[in-house]
């Protein structure tokens, strides 16, 4: 059995009511590295999430955040982000977002993110399109740096590694009309979508905070890819550029070392 895009939906609104009323509460806090945060929240989302899927889809494999992988039929394979932004979460900055996303054969076709702070809801189907709340999304028309405004993450290890992303921040944050740092990938790529953002990219992800996002943005026009310019931006190391046909060329060229 197949989901429905309205089944996401649902699932998605559900989580997101469990994130809004533990909002600003006093939270047990772990750490999965030095900055790399999980509250009791993303785990009884991420619970919720994983047992409806679990009842109404039984079988059907799951990769998610926290738990990671819940074995079953690779066919029908879900991708689950209970809480996109946690830090920003634990310290009571209202960013934050739930990500699901359903694939068949290795193909996402499903996608929902939805903010529960302003209840933003994205949702989009592979060759249907895409809607926030009902409104259809296209990506920015922009076609020039000095025009956009451009969005970005940093990884986790950004202490050690030498692919911080630094050194593109300070390269397009020179070339544009600012860089933004939100702290939820998946809340980046619906911005794109929306046309808020004209560019999004980041190195060092994982597959479930680009799932939802990426066909999302996809499905409003951007060009999404890895920042070698393949469309394989799930397969690791996770990398990802998403940007409206006029820009993305002129931003792979500088994230691949040729510009």
């Amino acid at each position: 059995m197949k989901p429905a895009l309205s089944d996401l939906e649902r699932l998605a609104r559900q989580a997101g009511e469990l994130l809004r009323l533990g909002y600003e509460h006093e939270h047990q806090v772990d750490y999965k590295d030095v900055i790399d945060l999980v509250t009791e929240v993303d785990r009884q989302s991420e619970a919720f999430l994983l047992g409806e899927i679990q009842r109404l889809f039984p079988g059907h494999q799951i990769v998610s955040e926290e738990i990671g992988l819940v074995p079953g039929r690779e066919v029908d394979q879900w991708y689950v982000d209970p809480l996109d932004g946690t830090v920003n979460y634990a310290h009571g900055i209202p960013i934050f977002t739930v990500s699901i996303a359903y694939a068949r054969d290795g193909v996402v076709t499903l996608g929902v993110v939805y903010d529960p702070m302003r209840d933003e809801l994205f949702a989009a189907e592979r060759g249907q399109g895409v809607w926030c709340n009902g409104r259809s999304l296209q990506v920015s028309r922009v076609t020039e740096f000095q025009r956009s405004l451009l969005v970005t993450g940093f990884p986790y290890d950004i202490w050690s590694t030498p692919k911080n992303n630094l050194d593109y921040f300070g390269r397009f944050t020179r070339m544009t009309q600012g860089v933004r740092r939100l702290g939820s990938a998946a809340l980046d790529l619906c911005y794109v979508a929306a046309g808020r953002f004209e560019g999004y990219w980041e190195l060092s992800l994982k597959p479930w905070d680009l799932a939802a996002g990426g066909l999302i943005a996809a499905e409003a026009g951007a060009i999404v890819t890895n920042l070698d310019g393949r469309d394989e931006y799930l397969a690791p190391p996770c990398s990802l550029l998403a940007a409206p046909p006029g820009l993305h060329p002129k931003m792979l060229e500088i994230l691949s070392g040729k510009g």
